[in-house]
């Protein structure tokens, strides 16, 4: 994931954070090797005091909570003695009192810290800080995604929208990854990702051109996929978010576009049709 995308991803977050933890001030930025935060975005502040702070492991209220791994809360940020105080002239000048910070981890790395702050001295609330957590928890899980989709793409096709030359010896695996792909793509919300996810899932596929192709919505695929795996009907549904019901709808509909009368049937249609691996 590039540092592009990952800053994207925590300005985001710091909106969210905004509103969902109640605090009028939210900043942060992404952590380089695991042990050094970059400030690079700033929400509802009002001097740029704190852009391009760069906050080491353990300096400063970031750099412990780079360290301990954990959320620090400060109801006083200049009376308290858990942290070093580094960085306290950029914090004085915008006016910052009580002030927590999260760490995001993934894979057991450092990757980003949320800040969240008040200008007057209070006790944040379990619920505030509930919040926060919760938003550095779904961020975790977005820069979680994005790795594990980078890491496949760059395995199956380095290059956007490049097919492979041929179909890798490992069919099995193939089908794997465009398996777990194209789950990946059903709950990503960034449409440019998306689209070259499913992009990259075509091109799997093999040759396009031999004709024309039954025409399958995404989800019809998504649940064919999942019968190709061999899993049930229930396996497909927890696995897309789905009801059982509603599985069922998509693979009567995918077997009546592919004429099968069976799921095998039509796991092997979709497969001569270059709609599966």
């Amino acid at each position: 994931m590039t540092t592009s995308e990952t800053t994207a991803e925590v300005r985001r977050a710091l909106a969210k954070l905004r509103g969902a933890a109640g605090v009028p001030l939210s900043f942060g930025g992404e952590v380089v090797d695991g042990k050094r935060l970059r400030m690079t975005e700033l929400l509802g502040t009002t001097t740029t005091s704190l852009l391009g702070l760069v906050v080491a492991e353990g300096k400063g209220l970031g750099g412990r909570a780079i360290g301990v791994r954990k959320p620090v809360v400060l109801p006083d940020y200049y009376t308290s003695d858990a942290i070093s105080h580094h960085f306290d002239r950029a914090v004085q000048a915008e006016g910052v009192r009580s002030v927590m910070a999260v760490p995001v981890i993934v894979h057991r790395t450092v990757r980003a810290v949320l800040y969240g702050a008040v200008r007057e001295h209070v006790r944040f609330g379990d619920r505030s800080v509930t919040a926060m957590v919760e938003v550095a928890r779904d961020l975790e899980q977005e820069l979680a995604v994005r790795a594990e989709v980078r890491r496949r793409l760059d395995l199956l096709a380095p290059e956007p929208g490049a097919a492979p030359p041929g179909k890798p010896a490992d069919l099995e695996a193939v089908r794997e990854s465009h398996a777990e792909l194209r789950r990946i793509a059903a709950a990503i919300e960034d449409p440019g990702l998306r689209a070259r996810i499913d992009a990259v899932c075509q091109s799997l596929t093999g040759d396009a051109g031999r004709g024309p192709r039954p025409s399958l919505s995404a989800r019809e695929l998504d649940v064919l996929e999942g019968a190709a795996a061999g899993q049930t009907n229930a396996d497909i549904a927890e696995a897309l978010g789905l009801g059982p019901e509603t599985v069922k709808s998509y693979l009567r509909n995918a077997m009546r576009k592919l004429d099968a009368k069976t799921r095998l049937q039509a796991v092997n249609a979709a497969r001569r049709a270059n709609l599966l691996p």
